[in-house]
């Protein structure tokens, strides 16, 4: 089934000034290529300041820029979730692996946002999960429940407990990880997430649970919030995810590239988070107990 299409609309930076129209988009959306771009472009999917775009201008700073993406078919994904709290001002799902939290990577209404917003219109995710990514999604219900647990959500008031199935047997029992996290090149979407010396500061802590069959189930904590960081985290060490399509041993991309930061098969879980209720004299503690390859 077709979903209703899509209006990306950004504003062009200062550093873009006198490129022509074009080269933006091919830079900006680089799934595409110009000559993709064009045809976009011919078919008056484009609108510069409101005027339907034919590639050739050269574009200004402060520019409204408009692809209004026709309707398409979005791959499938899980179409439920199970609710593990709610109040006025809070809701706590269990999102399935497979499943994105937000649109984005050709998802738009198989997401679970648009989900949950069916049954209730008001609440937005705190936070996201990545689509291969089991376990609990928090969304505030007001805004003034949105502002406390945004201000919070990357300190020491927040708890959050993931499980993990990693390659290899893990010669110790505690890994505290402080690899920097940034971004590096990829050949397909231009740059992704990973390992990189000179990236932004980033903390987690590994607790073995148990050794199996060359595999070691982590259990971890998250100190800060950068994208993929158990991912990458746990490759840097030695320890990528069973089933990883993306990060290899160092915490990069794979050689091959057989994957995008999007895709599944790897087994991760947020089973627990503990915070402050932003509106009462409280402590919440949530719990979802499935393990990773469920």
């Amino acid at each position: 089934m077709l979903n209703r299409g899509y209006a990306y609309t950004t504003v062009i930076l200062s550093k873009y000034h006198g490129h022509t129209l074009l080269s933006h988009l091919a830079s900006l959306y680089p799934h595409s290529t110009p000559q993709a771009w064009q045809e976009k472009l011919n078919n008056g999917e484009v609108t510069l300041n409101g005027i339907t775009a034919t590639g050739n201008e050269s574009v200004t700073a402060g520019q409204t820029l408009v692809w209004r993406r026709p309707p398409w078919i979005e791959p499938d994904s899980p179409q439920h979730f199970e609710v593990l709290f709610e109040d006025p001002h809070l809701l706590a799902v269990n999102k399935p692996s497979g499943m994105p939290t937000l649109p984005g990577g050709g998802f738009l209404e198989n997401t679970l946002l648009r989900l949950v917003q069916k049954q209730t219109p008001g609440a937005n995710p705190v936070h996201r999960l990545g689509r291969g990514t089991s376990g609990i999604v928090l969304f505030a219900k007001t805004t003034h429940a949105a502002s406390s647990l945004f201000a919070n959500w990357n300190t020491p008031k927040i708890q959050k407990l993931y499980r993990a199935l990693a390659q290899n047997s893990a010669q110790h029992d505690t890994y505290e990880i402080l690899t920097p996290i940034g971004l590096v090149p990829h050949p397909r979407i231009g740059s992704v997430w990973a390992a990189h010396p000179d990236g932004k500061p980033s903390k987690s802590l590994a607790n073995v649970i148990s050794r199996a069959a060359g595999t070691t189930t982590f259990e971890i904590s998250l100190y800060s919030g950068r994208p993929h960081q158990i991912r990458i985290h746990l490759a840097s060490i030695g320890h990528p995810l069973v089933g990883d399509p993306l990060y290899g041993l160092t915490g990069r991309p794979l050689e091959n590239l057989p994957g995008l930061p999007g895709d599944g098969g790897y087994l991760l879980h947020a089973q627990f988070l503990k915070f402050h209720h932003p509106l009462l004299e409280s402590k919440s503690v949530l719990r979802q107990l499935c393990h990773p390859d469920s």
